[in-house]
């Protein structure tokens, strides 16, 4: 428990220092957001914005879990793994940042591209599981379980390919992403050491921390994105963790803000190919918030309580499971 503590505050730490000098060293070589047309009007201030400030997260989580779980003597294979999968997932969103900001526009790589990339990184995670661990490949929500077989990787692979996704669509507004991450992660420590997994207990910790540290530099009017260096790789390790540590029916909860903007837009998208009409004004469905007259940080406050309260019921929901009530 103090060494989970203690990873927290290294994610706070070591993102709030390495904050300063990346920031500074983005507007120097002037490599900004660029904002789509199609957004909100209140969205065009935005314009220029320096971006790709996951890679200052991500290096704070790494150094930060490396030191705890050292400290700790937690360094297994699955916390490596875990590491390894979130280095891959930064290196993609990278990648499709760099593309952005080299064309100068919003389209980085193909859909087709970044998806291949995402499957690929998850069957690391899924196969190392399954390899290491054949009886991890049984599903289970309270009493209730099946064993999925040599089908449990394909399942893995969507639950962390459709986190990372999920998490990327949410980060579209200041403060948004990182906020509703917080809570989501201090969940997931809980229920790791809850699960005795002591080791994914502390990288869920430090990127919790990580998340706040990069807050003060993200919150409105924000200084810095994390763009897709940092929302593909954190949502990645989100629905890693929850294959790794077996919670994966949990993360709908954890990441009940995060499913709720993907739903937007897979019911917009497929409510206009079918009937040429749009549910919602614009989506994800946090723009259609703003549409309707919410200020920016309204919806950020809204969706940030909303994540907190379903987190803190995903952590009962634990309780209940572990004590077999449920």
């Amino acid at each position: 428990m103090i060494m989970v503590a203690v990873a927290f505050l290294l994610g706070v730490i070591l993102c709030s220092l390495f904050g300063v000098p990346y920031i500074d060293m983005l507007k120097k070589k002037m490599i900004g957001q660029y904002v789509k047309d199609v957004a909100p009007e209140n969205h065009a201030q935005k314009q220029g914005t320096p971006t790709t400030g996951g890679v200052f997260i991500i290096a704070a989580i790494i150094m930060a879990s490396v030191i705890a779980l050292s400290l700790a003597r937690e360094m297994s294979t699955i916390a490596l793994i875990t590491i390894i999968t979130l280095f891959f997932y930064t290196l993609a969103g990278f990648q499709d940042d760099y593309i952005k900001i080299k064309g100068k526009g919003n389209d980085g790589l193909t859909p087709r591209g970044k998806l291949f990339r995402q499957i690929a990184i998850a069957l690391l995670p899924a196969m190392a599981l399954v390899i290491s661990h054949p009886e991890a490949t049984t599903f289970t929500i309270g009493n209730f379980s099946i064993n999925l077989g040599w089908f449990y990787p394909v399942f893995a692979v969507f639950v962390i390919t459709g986190s990372s996704n999920a998490y990327n669509l949410t980060d579209g507004l200041d403060g948004l992403a990182a906020g509703c991450g917080v809570s989501a992660f201090i969940a997931c420590s809980i229920i790791a050491l809850l699960s005795g997994e002591k080791d994914l207990a502390i990288i869920s910790a430090t990127v919790a921390g990580a998340l706040i540290g990069f807050l003060q530099y993200n919150k409105p009017k924000a200084q810095v994105f994390m763009g897709d260096t940092g929302s593909l790789a954190i949502g990645g390790l989100l629905g890693t963790l929850a294959v790794l540590g077996k919670f994966e029916f949990l993360l709908i909860f954890l990441g009940a803000v995060f499913v709720m903007e993907t739903l937007s837009v897979i019911i917009q998208v497929t409510s206009f190919k079918t009937t040429g009409k749009r549910v919602f004004k614009m989506a994800p469905i946090h723009h259609h918030f703003e549409l309707l007259g919410w200020s920016e940080k309204k919806v950020v406050i809204v969706f940030s309580i909303v994540s907190f309260l379903c987190s803190a019921l995903a952590v009962v929901l634990c309780i209940l499971f572990n004590k077999g009530i449920l």
